[in-house]
């Protein structure tokens, strides 16, 4: 998703859009200050075969905060189509052996839920799917019809 927002000068912009699939089930982490937060990666199929005739797929790290982790948490498992919304953010951190790691991933801040996959664990409640809508779609495929669910804002 690209928007077209006006620059002037010295003005920068940091927006991504995303549309991809968790790769794993999300674990809501509860921080400091009654502060939420998940992460997780999307696995992004590339619009291209590599050399071996097969389609690669980008894994791309996101972290998202407060009611909007809440809600990832809740309606998403592993394999959910979702579109992300957020920007890039790079930090650093010293791990265990004192060697400074460092770390790209988005902020999402807002969420699309396209296409929802039940949770393996935890026994969090789901969306149920639409009769026949989700079977035989093992490839990453958008839906022609988009199911209208809901569009959560972190606000």
């Amino acid at each position: 998703m690209m928007r077209a927002i006006k620059s002037k000068g010295g003005e920068s912009m940091n927006q991504v859009g995303l549309v991809g699939r968790l790769t794993k089930d999300p674990v809501l982490r509860h921080l400091s200050e009654n502060r939420v937060q998940t992460h997780f990666s999307l696995a992004i199929n590339r619009n291209y075969k590599n050399n071996r005739g097969e389609v690669d797929a980008d894994f791309i790290l996101c972290s998202v905060w407060g009611r909007l982790a809440e809600h990832i948490v809740k309606y998403c498992g592993k394999g959910s189509l979702i579109g992300a919304n957020g920007r890039i953010q790079s930090r650093s951190f010293l791990n265990e052996n004192s060697t400074k790691v460092f770390i790209t991933e988005v902020v999402v801040e807002d969420v699309r839920f396209y296409q929802l996959k039940p949770r393996d664990r935890d026994g969090a409640s789901v969306l149920p799917k639409p009769p026949d809508e989700q079977d035989g779609l093992a490839d990453f495929v958008l839906p022609a019809v988009e199911v209208q669910l809901p569009v959560v804002s972190q606000s």
